[in-house]
């Protein structure tokens, strides 16, 4: 084969082909993503087609659910997607034009006479392929009007190799391939054929997939070799394996795209980086953004061997991308978690509260679940539910503390997190403990939990009137406690 279209100046165009029968997996958003980088280096084009074919199992929710995990990675495409089923008719033409030329031919084996090939295959422990029957005989044999496919007729004699971009070169014997069929009897074609003819009239001039195609590849040659056709340079990445080595599935995290930012809470930048680095590499780069990808990418830095997926890898890539997000956008991102956690809706002013609390918050969360969470005691109503833990510290020496604190905080003419913090490291100093003993408290009765934000954040956070409120709330509970005992004991 000649020079590569980048090699030869020429514009470069790549694909992405999901099959419709379910969400953007996260193994095919690396595939879409490294032709998108590719052509995107190369100032090329990046192509979206939708192999629907399989009309049973294709459906519109799948292809919306996956257009809209490209677009949330922001895997844009050129020009409109293309709908595979649609372009059946020139996928036949493409059949007959292979017959005409002597490259294909009609088969009228029964379905009876290849099960009993098989079965015969399968006794005599032999490969289970297509014997050739009807590749030189002569259609006037078939009875009229018999239904037939359309086979190509493959090369019997000698080798293919195929120079791969990520494999290297790699050689089949010609006798290993049948002659595969092309149109059914019912005049639909199959995939190995719809692929090529689709790649062939949209330009593609890369094919980069997943290593699984490998073989497909030495099959689908033979049709562009029939028809005279450029041949497309070939890339095939290895597929990614979960952290024990195993075939990805659910369980190492083999989700839909969907699910990492709608369940994980994980930002696209985040994913595109990490499904970046799964089988490709820049020396020691780890943290590698768009623009920089870009400007890196090409094949010869994939990896041969299978790469694997590890879960806590992306929460902390995801966690770097979370403290370098913008707070109005980790905001809006954030608030259906948070709505999710209080069983309501936010309100404008809430919205805006979070924003604000953003640069306190984003520092501890990897994803936006775990910002949602921490930040759910800002929008909590009075009296606040207390976590076991809390509760914990609120007792004994602790609400003496507390109450004192209150009145330090209470006297507080300037609300801010330095001034407020001043008034209580005086009251600690006062009281002969560490800043510690009462700024746990604290923390416990202004948010339920035992971690938060900067204890002092949060009060400047809250504003006066609801920190005071909900200190109140607390130690009042606590005097009617004490009382309640004492009567215990005086009775």
């Amino acid at each position: 084969m000649g020079a590569s279209a980048e090699a030869q100046g020429s514009a470069v165009v790549t694909r992405f082909a999901p099959s419709p029968t379910g969400f953007l997996h996260i193994g095919g958003a690396r595939t879409a993503l490294f032709n998108w980088l590719f052509a995107r280096h190369h100032g090329g084009k990046f192509l979206l087609r939708i192999e629907d074919t399989d009309r049973a199992r294709s459906t519109q929710p799948a292809i919306e659910a996956i257009l809209d995990g490209m677009r949330w990675l922001g895997l844009d495409w050129d020009g409109d997607e293309t709908y595979q089923f649609a372009r059946a008719s020139r996928h036949a033409e493409v059949a007959f034009d292979l017959l005409a030329r002597g490259h294909a031919y009609k088969c009228y084996a029964t379905p009876e006479e290849l099960a009993e090939l098989r079965e015969a295959q399968r006794a005599a422990k032999l490969p289970l392929r297509y014997d050739g029957r009807w590749r030189n005989r002569d259609a006037s044999e078939a009875p009229e009007g018999a239904p037939f496919v359309i086979r190509l007729k493959a090369e019997t004699e000698g080798e293919t190799t195929i120079h791969d971009r990520v494999q290297g070169a790699v050689t089949v014997r010609n006798a290993e391939l049948d002659d595969m069929i092309l149109l059914r009897s019912d005049g639909t074609p199959t995939y190995m054929l719809a692929v090529v003819v689709d790649d062939h009239d949209m330009g593609v001039t890369h094919v980069i997939r997943g290593d699984d195609h490998l073989n497909n590849a030495f099959r689908q040659l033979g049709i562009v070799r029939g028809m005279g056709w450029p041949e497309p340079v070939y890339a095939h990445i290895p597929l990614i394996h979960g952290a024990d080595g195993a075939k990805l599935s659910k369980r190492h995290g083999a989700l839909g795209v969907d699910a990492y930012r709608d369940e994980l809470g994980m930002l696209p930048e985040a994913v595109n980086n990490y499904l970046l680095r799964l089988g490709w590499g820049h020396g020691d780069e780890e943290i590698i953004g768009r623009d920089r990808a870009t400007e890196l990418f090409d094949l010869g830095a994939v990896g041969r061997a299978p790469s694997r997926f590890d879960l806590k890898k992306l929460e902390n890539l995801n966690g770097h991308y979370m403290r370098e997000a913008g707070d109005a956008r980790l905001a809006e991102l954030a608030t259906p978690f948070v709505e999710a956690a209080l069983g309501r809706a936010l309100t404008s002013a809430d919205i805006d509260l979070l924003r604000r609390a953003m640069p306190h918050l984003k520092p501890r969360a990897k994803d936006l679940r775990d910002l949602g969470d921490a930040a759910t005691f800002l929008f909590r109503s009075r009296p606040l539910a207390m976590d076991e833990k809390a509760r914990s510290l609120l007792t004994g020496p602790a609400s003496d503390l507390l109450a004192a604190a209150e009145g330090a905080i209470e006297a507080v003419t300037d609300w801010r997190a330095e001034a407020i913090e001043q008034s209580v490291r005086e009251l600690a100093e006062r009281a002969g403990v560490g800043l510690g003993k009462v700024a746990q408290p604290l923390r416990a009765a202004l948010t339920g939990r035992t971690t938060s934000p900067g204890i002092f954040d949060v009060l400047e956070l809250l504003g006066r009137d609801e920190s005071l409120a909900r200190l109140h709330d607390q130690t009042r509970a606590a005097a009617s406690a004490t009382g309640a005992n004492q009567e215990n004991l005086d009775g």
